[in-house]
């Protein structure tokens, strides 16, 4: 690698990943075939954005990423 890893450019493009899978279109299939197509792209958007909204620390090589799945306090 040329380059030093960045683990915040690395959430950028996940959550560019879930933008993307939000915009993209249905191809034309149908049938179970159709199906199984939208419940995988429901599948990538939450872990690309699960992932989009993580806090990333990268420590000694340890890169972590912190999720809070908990839910929001009113």
């Amino acid at each position: 690698m040329s380059q030093a890893f960045d683990p915040n450019e690395m959430i950028l493009r996940f959550r560019e990943r879930a933008d993307a899978v939000k915009r993209r279109g249905l191809p034309p299939v149908e049938g179970p075939e159709r199906l199984r197509f939208i419940e995988a792209a429901k599948l990538d958007f939450q872990d690309y954005a699960m992932l989009g909204d993580a806090i990333a620390t990268l420590e000694d090589g340890i890169l972590r990423l912190e999720i809070d799945l908990r839910p929001p306090t009113s």
